[in-house]
């Protein structure tokens, strides 16, 4: 399972206001926290407004930088802040890009800039009319990014299709409306990843962390291949350490009982 780290993010409270404040001991703090924990991409989404957002992502990516080599995933839904911060080479090594879609033309915009190399880019099963309800449509939409993909020579083992997990409390078929994308985006495109930030599903329900670590299960059973979360939860790394032993995509256990040892999850370090 491939882990991008979401906790410096904008949307979160805390974020929000060191990002306004300039805080860096606090963005430090949680970039080294996401890469002891397991990350594999630390997620880099200002989520702030329009006219502030490129300063903020510029110095959020160099104090990340600073304290890992993991890789940046770039995110925002601004394609050409994503371009521009590309372009001007403020990465130190080919990260992700959060994200593109059908929208206009961001997979026209991206798809050229990173043909050939080692970035990675993640696909919303979203287009002008926004997210499909429908699981067709969403398979539909995800079929036409993988296509573009490949036309502009874009690895497909570097494109990570995010069908949008619905929230449980608005969509009562939202796991089975994950789980049926996740299998028929492989059955189109195998060499494809599938990535989902996990805890939408749980989005105005009580003990949230009881729903996200079954749909992380179930996911995994579908043959989830990423996930945008929070590494430090230790509930959720548990459950897809566990997830990954019982299916042998671990061997004997062998990660599992490591990462036990090690206290990424089931016991404090």
């Amino acid at each position: 399972m491939i882990i991008i780290g979401e906790k410096i993010n904008g949307a979160i409270p805390s974020i929000k206001t060191a990002i306004a404040e300039r805080d860096e001991a606090l963005i430090r703090e949680r970039v080294r926290q996401q890469a002891a924990a397991g990350a594999d991409f630390i997620d880099c989404a200002p989520s702030t407004v329009p006219e502030l957002e490129y300063e903020a992502m510029v110095w959020l990516i160099d104090l990340i930088q600073e304290e890992t080599a993991l890789p940046v995933c770039i995110d925002s839904p601004d394609v050409m802040l994503l371009k521009r911060v590309i372009e001007e080479g403020h990465l130190k090594r080919p990260g992700m890009v959060n994200s593109v879609n059908e929208e206009g033309i961001k997979c026209e915009t991206i798809f050229p800039m990173i043909a050939g190399t080692a970035w990675e880019v993640v696909g919303l099963t979203c287009d002008k009319n926004g997210i499909p309800t429908d699981t067709d449509k969403k398979v539909d939409i995800a079929k036409s990014i993988i296509d573009k993909a490949v036309r502009y020579g874009v690895d497909p083992e570097k494109l990570h299709i995010d069908p949008c997990v619905m929230a449980l409390s608005t969509m009562g078929a939202s796991m089975k409306d994950f789980q049926d994308c996740i299998r028929k985006i492989h059955e189109y495109a195998p060499g494809v990843k599938i990535t989902g930030a996990i805890s939408n599903i749980s989005f105005e329900m009580p003990a949230r962390k009881y729903v996200n670590s079954g749909c992380m299960a179930y996911a995994i059973e579908a043959g989830l291949d990423s996930a945008i979360m929070d590494p430090c939860n230790m509930d959720m790394m548990g459950t897809i350490y566990a997830c990954e032993a019982l299916m042998m995509k671990d061997k004997g256990g062998r990660k599992y009982n490591r990462a036990y040892r090690q206290g990424k999850f089931g016991q404090k370090k």
